[in-house]
């Protein structure tokens, strides 16, 4: 027995390991796992970092007000209401240490990201998890898990790894639903990619409420997943707060400079946008080909259902795809191991992908 022990809280708590490496032997590696941008970072935001390079022995501005500035104008909403972080994951937990006291309780959803019931249980919170109706958010089942230890309520929308959304009528009833003294954190890390009438971020619900927070990453739409830099928008009471116990550099140079030219590279982000448009839909119909089930989504990855047995089977199909070079995710993590998920990649990727998993299915060898 080790002479210190870890706080009772995280005494269980299984580390999220995404599996960056897993295909060796091969120059080119393929990583569909992650759902990083298909197209890259934009090259204007390429060329701000280097233009910051003399300037990497320096510390950055405390308040990163000129990326505050540069997203509120895009917005359209009070920069004095953002807080920048290392990626939202740092947000997540931040929101976790400074709202949940020992014992509270976090709700989140059956298949929500992660990376939420982690951070609560740093926090020495308790995780409650609310069960999806099949692969979507229920709204009801959230309301029936409050009770008066209920602090934080975490909504994936769209949802990390279904791919499924909540219309902005069913996340209004859930907010209504919620008492006063829950902060609704709405996680719209994809929201760049959704195409639905029905659909928004939930900057709305931010600026009537005073209980709710949006959390938007430049990761996966603006392709600068390396540079770990996300946002949250939130009332000012609470913006105070979170930037009071974040570390006050927790946002780098490089990472500044790129996220004000990615914001303003308006041409990129329609290029991002219509490339997920054109080959998602083609992915699922290939998939369907192939006698796969490809689900439902509204971002840039999609979970797709395999066959039981154990040949053709989805942890059979990503050791396949692993040792061609392409890594996938599994959902055996999240109860779902008849899954796995996979982002669009580029032209050449998805192509290549489909290609890989008729050989699977043919019975190829790996």
């Amino acid at each position: 027995m080790p002479s210190v022990a870890p706080k009772a809280s995280i005494a269980d708590l299984i580390g999220y390991k995404p599996a960056l490496a897993g295909a060796p032997g091969h120059a080119r590696v393929v990583r569909l796992h992650v759902n990083e941008g298909a197209l890259g970072p934009s090259p204007k935001a390429m060329e701000a970092m280097q233009t910051v390079a003399t300037r990497i022995h320096q510390y950055p501005a405390v308040d990163a007000s000129g990326l505050a500035v540069a997203i509120g104008r895009k917005h359209g909403i009070d920069p004095q209401r953002i807080v920048l972080g290392c990626g939202s994951d740092e947000l997540i937990q931040v929101l976790c240490l400074a709202y949940v006291e020992p014992g509270d309780e976090v709700i989140h959803t059956q298949y929500g990201f992660l990376l939420f019931p982690m951070a609560a249980k740093i926090a020495g919170g308790v995780p409650v998890s609310a069960p999806d109706d099949g692969y979507t958010v229920s709204v009801d089942a959230i309301l029936e898990r409050v009770t008066p230890r209920t602090k934080l309520v975490f909504l994936a929308n769209p949802n990390n790894p279904t791919g499924t959304y909540l219309a902005h009528d069913e996340v209004r009833r859930l907010r209504a639903g919620l008492p006063d003294r829950v902060v609704l954190v709405l996680d719209a890390a994809y929201a760049e990619y959704v195409q639905r009438n029905d659909y928004t971020a939930g900057i709305e619900l931010v600026e009537e409420t005073d209980n709710t927070v949006m959390l938007r990453t430049f990761s996966k739409a603006f392709g600068m997943a390396g540079l770990r830099l996300g946002w949250a928008y939130c009332p000012k009471s609470m913006a105070d707060t979170l930037y009071s116990i974040r570390p006050p550099y927790g946002v780098n140079i490089p990472a500044l400079a790129a996220g004000v030219a990615a914001i303003e590279d308006q041409a990129f982000q329609d290029a991002t946008v219509a490339h997920n448009a054109r080959w998602m839909p083609w992915l699922q119909a290939q998939f369907n080909a192939l006698g796969l089930e490809p689900m439902p989504t509204v971002a840039n990855f999609l979970m797709v259902r395999f066959p039981t047995e154990p040949a053709r089977n989805a942890d059979a199909a990503r050791q396949f795809l692993a040792a061609r070079g392409i890594l996938v995710r599994e959902m055996a993590g999240y109860g779902a191991p008849e899954f796995i998920r996979l982002s669009v990649g580029s032209e050449d990727d998805n192509h290549l992908l489909v290609d890989t998993l008729r050989d699977f299915l043919n019975g190829a060898s790996s």
